[in-house]
């Protein structure tokens, strides 16, 4: 919808958003208003993780302004589109991303967004077969990409992780071992085999290939889970101590950092469903577990679970609010001892140590339907209006023991808050439509400034491929990192080839305007997952017999510098996790699947799910 005169963008070039002033297009401050019903999620687009479309929910376009409860999140915006440069229809302040996984360009205070190129749509074993997904649905799709060269040398023998190790010598070569990833144990030495040995087998060597400089493959992990039709989602990992911790299907299971082998492993009674971002300091986690295991179960129970013992704590049912509280999906996130429950028109809080409740439906006209976690709780809400198709967001930050609001944004009104792309500094993606937006707020909750990119740039932040009809996760993306000061962005590959590349841009959070790019190494495509220190931690996509690995990237820009190079040799067998989520500490890398699934019984238990690198 086009905006009065004198709410358009200032004419003329790139540079960022102007504050807020009566009439302006900046997100106002008022009173909140009253919130819509939610929207479809479109049609999801085969390939790199789009979700399966899901049927209409009660409460979405076309009905009355009274359906359900409010906090319905709105269809994912369209990251990997490109905000609309000045002198295009304003929307609230930068522009709104479009689907997922379609590069999007970023431009100053809701213009709108142009579609620009996306990943290519390459196929990854993993991926969700078109017309199913999570438990049930189609039946399993054949992968389309084979993990050849190395890893067609491996003898795969029953189910388990592949172990790189030297053997007892140290000039013997290193060889890879299998382990198998049984059931609960408190142990690191439990082995799950045949019965008849330790469940370690001896196969082929994983770094036979190595080149000088280039660091070892430590283990290889594939899957032994018995899968539904349509394959399931992975949650994590997370790396706590020693341990590294991924969850599927109904169990959540820890491995050994060093040579993978499990650690230990915790049943769950029914289908995992959500999980957070991160842990609390102490490495305590709370999940989302569906209350039965039939077709119409709810999101609606939490586990505690010491990922540093594998043993399970507390257990409860989330507190119902009404009869519009909808719990078929739900979003979790963890500040302090905190965990919050986000869904549609209610959330919850419970203290992670004891499962005490601490807040729950807030009073007002505003609700929080979706939080995002770490040094600082943020929360995005929904208030309540008399026009479904006009909603009225708030981005406050909130008391993780109370939950009373410390402050409160308000955008312009239409403008949904889409994802938290950083705590501290807060910098927050807003979306309406086919627009993206992307705002930077000072601790005060006050505006510091709308992020303005060039002409021709289009990103590619990575937000998983899950998706939730009635909760959405606001944190947990990558491809973005940020200091105090500057907030770094990775574009979208520009080509779909095998010499695709792209960039890291990098914002000026005080002004919004571009301060640098930097190229990632040619042909190759960079991720930014975090801070390592003053410079950004990046990770290096695997290409055509081009193996991964872990670069950093000065504050300055300039050239990457490598930390970690996995091997060449190995390139095929990293290029095949699909919509893959990087763990990188103390010297290693963590790669691993974000989904499992296959045509047949037989290719899901061929599966790698993880693999870990070091030097």
């Amino acid at each position: 919808m086009s905006q009065p005169p004198d709410q358009q963008p200032p004419q003329g070039g790139f540079g960022a958003p102007q504050e807020p002033s009566p009439g302006s297009a900046l997100p106002p401050q008022g009173p909140p208003q009253t919130p819509p019903s939610p929207r479809t999620p479109p049609p999801p687009q085969p390939g790199y993780g789009y979700p399966q479309a899901p049927a209409q929910a009660p409460g979405q376009p076309g009905q009355a302004p009274g359906a359900p409860g409010y906090g319905y999140p709105q269809q994912p915006g369209p990251y990997n589109q490109q905000p609309g440069p000045y002198n295009q229809q304003p929307g609230p302040y930068n522009q709104q991303p479009g689907p997922y996984n379609q590069p999007t360009q970023l431009g100053p205070y809701g213009q709108p967004v142009q579609p620009g190129h996306g990943y290519p749509q390459q196929q990854f074993p993993g991926a969700p077969a078109p017309g199913g997904h999570g438990g049930g649905g189609a039946s399993k799709r054949k992968p389309a990409l084979i993990a050849g060269a190395a890893a067609a040398a491996l003898l795969l023998i029953g189910g388990g992780v592949y172990v790189a190790t030297s053997g007892d010598g140290g000039d013997k070569k290193p060889v890879a071992k299998k382990s198998g990833d049984g059931g609960p144990s408190a142990s690191p030495s439990v082995d799950q085999g045949d019965g008849s040995g330790d469940g370690r087998v001896v196969d082929e060597d994983l770094n036979a290939g190595r080149k000088p400089g280039e660091a070892k493959v430590l283990w290889l992990l594939k899957n032994d889970i018995d899968l539904p039709r349509g394959g399931s989602d992975v949650y994590g990992p997370w790396l706590v101590g020693d341990t590294i911790v991924k969850g599927m299907y109904r169990g959540i299971s820890g491995y050994s950092v060093t040579d993978g082998k499990p650690k230990w492993k915790v049943e769950l009674p029914a289908d995992l469903c959500a999980a957070p971002a991160q842990t609390t300091t102490d490495g305590k986690l709370v999940i989302g577990v569906k209350n039965s295991t039939t077709s119409k179960a709810d999101c609606a129970d939490l586990q505690m679970i010491d990922l540093k013992t594998g043993k399970a704590g507390w257990k409860k049912s989330i507190k119902k609010n009404g009869i519009w509280d909808l719990m078929s999906d739900i979003s979790l996130a963890i500040s302090g001892d905190t965990v919050t429950v986000g869904r549609t028109g209610n959330s919850n809080a419970y203290r992670v140590s004891d499962g005490t409740e601490l807040f729950g439906k807030q009073p007002g006209n505003c609700q929080p339907f979706a939080f995002a976690g770490g040094p600082k709780l943020i929360a995005a809400s929904n208030c309540r209006t008399d026009d479904v198709d006009n909603p009225q967001h708030q981005i406050q930050e909130i008391d993780p023991v109370s939950g009373k609001p410390r402050w409160t944004y308000q955008p312009k009104r239409g403008w949904e808050v889409d994802r938290v792309f950083s705590v501290s500094p807060l910098v927050v993606s807003l979306k309406k439509d086919k627009e993206w937006s992307l705002l930077a707020l000072r601790e005060n909750g006050t505006l510091r400034t709308g992020l303005t990119s060039d002409k021709g740039d289009k990103f590619a932040p990575d937000c998983g491929s899950r998706f939730a009809i009635f909760g959405k996760s606001l944190d947990g993306c990558t491809g973005v990192a940020a200091d105090d000061n500057t907030f770094y962005m990775a574009t979208a590959p520009d080509s779909a080839g095998l010499g695709r590349t792209n960039k890291v841009v990098a914002f000026d959070l005080n002004t919004g305007r571009t301060k640098w790019k930097a190229d990632a190494p040619a042909e190759r495509v960079v991720k930014p997952l975090r801070m390592e220190g003053s410079d950004v931690l990046l990770y290096v996509e695997a290409g055509y017999n081009k193996g991964g690995g872990i670069a950093t990237l000065a504050p300055t820009g300039g050239t990457p510098k490598m930390l970690l190079s996995h091997p060449a040799s190995t390139s095929r067998i990293e290029s095949t996790f699909y919509n893959s989520k990087i763990v990188y500490a103390d010297g290693r890398c963590f790669v691993a699947s974000g989904r499992v699934s296959a045509s047949n019984d037989k290719e899901e238990l061929e599966t790698k799910t993880m693999m870990a690198f070091g030097n």
